[in-house]
């Protein structure tokens, strides 16, 4: 049965969404599951932007076959080459013999490299920066925008209802339940813990691309913005840039403490829950306290992305970091992260050096201010340690 949602007169969701994949990427866990957005122009000539994951393939064409209604498709725009957005793109290709793939010159090197039985002679129009494509009515005009977060991303604008096509952009985790609309929903409570989430794990080490397409996407007049992930902004865009922007820039969306600890034992969980009730106590109501070894590094990147302060306690492990700590601080380095307050907590029995270690590892990211002093516990909390994180509680709340 087809599930269609028209945009426009002539512009129409064809995606659909998936909840039974446990894992984004066999990497990010889903609880609420994943949408893949395709869109449908219909005009004297038909395109779809972007096909969809093998896993709603079946859906997505009972979605095609209704939008186009008896019509041939024309072209196939193809913003963006990762498998859950082109792994349909075959079926298509053969079932309508005379449709053009549109794409830049990378688009059709990684095309090839996934699907490399496809003929693609006289199939194929190659678009560069600032090139348009009528259809009719409607005027299709392509930007590049690599690294966001593939080398042959591209972004196409509609020009005649200021619709944008943003591929990977903009987009959040989790599936459309009936709402596709941001006017539908509460965003505070429903997109923007899932929104952060995707954009810092997905698109987070990306921030000096995406400011440059923020940047060029500037002069012009957009209305609509549809992702290939998530809700579609018509409303609220304003809200939606604005988070994009302090997102993009490693500017924390508030002023907030996070406290990350890892502990065998509870000794240095202990440290991390007099930190935040010291914090409470000074009047710092926005702390937020997690395990390591229990909370998945998504979730932890995104409060990272959120929070202006945060605070690493975590044990000495074979000479070094305990390893779920470790963990993530190598995903802050991969992702990027800078322009935060620090706090350090480290741990050991007989030789605590995790603290040495930890300043090491975010020596290499920009911009990350660490506050004194470092506390070193031996064993477990003891009354000089409490004094010494009441001077760390201190600190971080004058710097904040």
């Amino acid at each position: 049965m087809h599930c269609v949602r028209s945009i426009s007169d002539s512009l129409m969701w064809i995606g659909g969404s998936d909840r039974r994949l446990s894992l984004f990427e066999n990497l990010f866990p889903i609880p609420q599951g994943v949408s893949y957005n395709s869109y449908l122009i219909l005009d004297e000539k038909t395109a779809v932007l972007d096909t969809v994951d093998s896993s709603i393939s079946h859906q997505f064409m009972e979605n095609l076959s209704h939008g186009l209604n008896g019509r041939p498709l024309d072209y196939l725009i193809l913003n963006h080459m990762e498998p859950d957005h082109c792994a349909t793109i075959q079926d298509l290709f053969y079932r309508f013999p005379n449709m053009v793939l549109v794409g830049n010159a990378k688009t059709f090197t990684i095309l090839k490299q996934f699907h490399r039985d496809m003929d693609l002679t006289e199939r194929t129009l190659v678009v560069k920066e600032g090139d348009t494509l009528t259809l009719g009515k409607h005027t299709l005009q392509f930007f590049m925008a690599p690294m966001v977060h593939w080398p042959e991303v591209m972004l196409s604008y509609e020009q005649t209802t200021g619709t944008l096509f943003s591929a990977d952009a903009f987009g959040s985790f989790g599936a459309l339940d009936g709402a596709i609309f941001d006017d539908e929903l509460d965003l505070a409570k429903q997109w923007l813990a899932e929104g952060r989430r995707y954009y810092g794990n997905i698109v987070g080490k990306y921030g000096l691309q995406v400011q440059a397409a923020l940047k060029k996407l500037s002069g012009l007049t957009i209305k609509t913005i549809c992702p290939l992930h998530g809700i579609i902004w018509r409303s609220n865009l304003n809200y939606l840039l604005e988070k994009y922007s302090a997102w993009s820039s490693y500017t924390a969306e508030e002023k907030a403490v996070a406290i990350f600890y890892g502990s065998m034992y509870g000794n240095t969980q202990n440290a991390a829950n007099y930190m935040a009730h010291r914090l409470g106590q000074l009047g710092v109501t926005n702390v937020a306290v997690y395990d390591v070894s229990k909370t998945d590094v998504s979730y932890m990147i995104s409060e990272i992305f959120r929070c202006s302060h945060l605070v690493f306690a975590s044990p000495t492990y074979n000479n070094g970091i305990y390893p779920a700590m470790d963990n993530l601080l190598h995903d802050m380095q991969a992702l990027g992260l800078q322009n935060r307050t620090i706090g350090l907590i480290e741990n050991g029995t007989w030789a605590p050096t995790c603290g040495k270690s930890m300043q090491a590892a975010l020596a290499s990211m920009k911009n990350m201010t660490q506050l004194e002093p470092m506390v070193a516990i031996r064993s477990s909390v003891s009354e000089e340690n409490r004094e010494t994180m009441d001077v760390l509680c201190q600190n971080m709340l004058e710097s904040m």
